[in-house]
């Protein structure tokens, strides 16, 4: 057998480089590839299941410029003032809302349930339509933001508290339900946040996480990697598997304008759910939690620039569901999600 020269053995190298790439891509996260199942909502949104795609990467260790605390804290100091008149309009609407609570499985009015990151209380509003006020916790790390929910008449009765989703201040196996909409995307730790969500809910209980969907339109993700956290559509599944959640699932969701374009990434872009097999903590363990609430986390420098620049790259998705929008009118089209 001949020694291979120089030459073939970088070659050689190479091909297997790319062999162990492909498989790092294509690792399953469940025995079952991710699929389009065969039922459907009233708009006819799929339902997705375990398993997984090959799909851009970045490293989801590096939070993005407003993916803290101290930076997400301040951000919503000032957007809190026109959320509900701007944010929801163009990426969170009511009938979004319906389609991603479906999942939840809110058909008890006597279910004991906790909106985790409710901010301003619009999924909270969706939820007491069919559980009693009193049964309902709305908690957020944001006062401003609650300032907004305590002022809603329909919210009335309802428990309303400020809090760190990554350290709810509750006792395991508490609720019925978790719900969790438009939160994820500034928790320094997705994952310490999903485990929590398993922690406090009862066995046979169900979670929903709400949140968005990574981009991979290059100049979306660009901006949406500046700005926050899109989680691809696997590390949803990925996360609430680790955490110990079981029959998990996902439905897109979406603006009817966008006609089922996902490329450009969706603040609102999908609905998560999990069954929590049995009593008590998730089997996952974790260290200790990389940022805390109420605390300045970096120093104030990195905090300004992380605030003002982060700002202004989520300006970005401001302006994108316009130009949809606008799209629309032009090249009307019927897709699905």
């Amino acid at each position: 057998m001949h020694a291979a020269n120089p030459s073939q053995r970088a070659a050689l190298s190479q091909r297997a480089d790319a062999a162990n790439a492909h498989q790092r891509l294509a690792l399953p996260l469940s025995s079952r590839p991710l699929h389009r199942s065969s039922v459907f909502s009233s708009r006819r949104l799929p339902i997705l299941q375990a398993g997984s795609t090959d799909t851009y990467s970045r490293p989801i260790s590096a939070p993005r410029l407003v993916q803290h605390k101290s930076e997400a804290y301040w951000f919503y100091a000032g957007l809190s003032q026109v959320y509900d008149h701007i944010v929801n309009p163009g990426h969170w609407t009511e009938d979004m809302r319906d389609d991603a609570l479906a999942p939840a499985k809110l058909d008890d009015p006597n279910l004991k349930v906790v909106d985790v990151g409710g901010g301003t209380g619009f999924c909270t509003l969706g939820v007491v339509k069919t559980v009693k006020p009193e049964n309902v916790t709305l908690m957020d790390q944001s006062p401003h933001q609650l300032a907004k929910a305590k002022a809603k008449p329909a919210l009335k009765g309802v428990t309303i508290l400020e809090g760190d989703a990554e350290d709810l201040p509750f006792p395991t196996d508490t609720f019925d339900r978790y719900v969790s909409a438009g939160s994820i995307e500034y928790w320094p730790e997705p994952q310490r946040g999903i485990r929590e969500a398993y922690r406090v809910v009862k066995e046979g209980g169900l979670a929903c996480m709400i949140g968005p969907v990574h981009p991979t339109h290059p100049v979306s993700r660009f901006f949406a990697d500046a700005w926050m956290l899109f989680p691809t559509e696997e590390e949803y599944i990925e996360w609430f598997t680790k955490a110990g959640f079981t029959d998990v699932k996902m439905t897109r969701i979406g603006p009817k304008w966008y006609r089922g374009v996902r490329r450009h990434g969706l603040i609102m872009g999908c609905s998560v759910t999990g069954v929590k097999p049995k009593a008590g903590d998730s089997p996952l363990v974790m260290g200790p939690k990389a940022e805390v609430s109420g605390k300045m986390n970096t120093n104030p420098l990195s905090f300004l620039l992380n605030l003002i620049l982060g700002t202004a790259a989520g300006f970005y998705y401001f302006c994108l569901p316009i130009y949809m929008y606008i799209k629309n009118l032009i090249w009307p089209k019927n897709w699905e999600m």
